[in-house]
């Protein structure tokens, strides 16, 4: 098993990059989040599952340790295999399709491609428990949906390093970004969240 790759980028695009670690040329396949994470990187570190099967090896690599874990999840449901997985972690957020299972938003799954109504009853029958065993909890107000999620997510990662309690922290930047409109740069919003905390 090969845990994670490690090495320059020789080549990317948002479907697949290759990673030449020590003269080896690894073809990883990776989900639209995680290229948005390295595309401006030289080089960079995957953590990857490699799927094996009778006519294929194939690796699928992810940026962080928590995509790849959400990934596991989702392959472990009947009827989502390794490619259907990566389709949901590039159509939706890691955030989004955790609190679509965990709220049991059946649409919200439905509506990435190849997944149908059975398959997505499914996937919140067997991992909402998972998940929330896991830590992961709905968010509150779709905190961390919609077109500032990266902001409101960095934010929010700051202020849980620095030692912010997770409600107080989610509901002191919902409230600055509403009388912001939405308008603050990361910077601006951490210090104005740990002002309110």
């Amino acid at each position: 098993m090969i845990a994670y790759v490690k090495g320059k980028l020789a080549h990317k695009d948002p479907a697949h990059v290759i990673i030449d670690a020590n003269g080896i040329g690894y073809y990883i396949h990776i989900s639209l989040n995680t290229f948005a994470q390295i595309k401006d990187q030289e080089a960079c570190q995957l953590h990857t599952y490699m799927h094996v099967r009778e006519d294929a090896q194939t690796l699928y690599g992810f940026s962080g340790h928590a995509e790849k874990k959400l990934f596991m999840h989702l392959i472990s449901v009947s009827g989502i295999g390794p490619s259907t997985g990566l389709v949901m972690l590039s159509s939706l957020s890691s955030e989004e399709i955790t609190s679509a299972i965990i709220n049991e938003e059946v649409s919200v799954i439905q509506s990435v491609k190849g997944i149908g109504s059975k398959t997505a009853q499914r996937a919140i029958l067997e991992l909402k428990d998972k998940l929330r065993k896991e830590g992961f909890e709905p968010a509150d107000d779709k905190l961390l949906a919609g077109s500032n999620n990266t902001l409101k997510q960095e934010a929010l990662s700051a202020l849980l390093t620095l030692g912010i309690n997770k409600n107080i922290a989610q509901k002191s930047i919902e409230t600055i970004l509403k009388k912001s409109d939405n308008s603050i740069n990361l910077e601006t919003l951490i210090k104005k969240a740990l002002q309110n905390a």
